[in-house]
C-alpha cells in the first residue's frame, strides 16, 4: 500500500482564483493525498468538496505554521501560488517558508506549471 502523501496548499489573494481553478483540474488526484492550506486559501478549497485541514491565513502566521511542519518532516510538498508583483507584509515568512523548503528539500511549486509536476511526482503511484 502506497503511503499518503500530505501537501500544503498556500495562494496569495490575486492567485486564489487561480488556485481553485488548479485544484479542479487536479481534483482526483488531490482526493488521495491529505491537504493542509492557509486559513483563507483553504475554505476556498473546501467549496470542491475536498476535504483541507486549515491553518491560520498567511498574514497571520500560517505561512509561518506551514513552514513548521515542513522543518518537522511533516508535509511531503507545498504548491504556493504567489503573486510576485504586489506587496505583502508577511514576505519575510514568505521567504522563511522558501528558506525551510530548501534546507529540508521539501519540493516547492510556485505556479501550475510546477504544481502540476509535484502532483504527478508525488502521486503517481496512488493513481495507477
Amino acid at each position: 500500500m502506497v503511503e499518503q502523501k500530505t501537501i500544503a496548499l498556500i495562494a496569495h489573494d490575486g492567485k486564489k482564483p487561480e488556485m481553485v481553478g488548479f485544484v479542479k483540474d487536479h481534483i482526483e488526484r488531490l482526493r488521495t493525498a491529505k491537504l493542509v492550506a492557509t486559513g483563507t486559501t483553504g475554505s476556498y478549497i473546501r467549496k470542491t468538496g475536498l476535504e483541507v485541514e486549515l491553518k491560520l491565513s498567511g498574514p497571520k502566521g500560517g505561512d509561518a505554521q506551514i513552514a513548521a511542519l515542513a522543518a518537522e518532516g511533516r508535509v511531503d510538498a507545498i504548491i504556493f501560488f504567489r503573486d510576485p508583483l504586489g506587496k505583502h507584509a508577511h514576505e519575510p515568512d514568505i521567504q522563511m517558508l522558501m528558506r525551510v523548503c530548501d534546507v529540508y528539500n521539501v519540493p516547492l511549486a510556485t505556479n501550475p506549471a510546477t504544481g502540476e509536476l509535484i502532483l504527478k511526482g508525488l502521486l503517481y503511484e496512488q493513481n495507477r
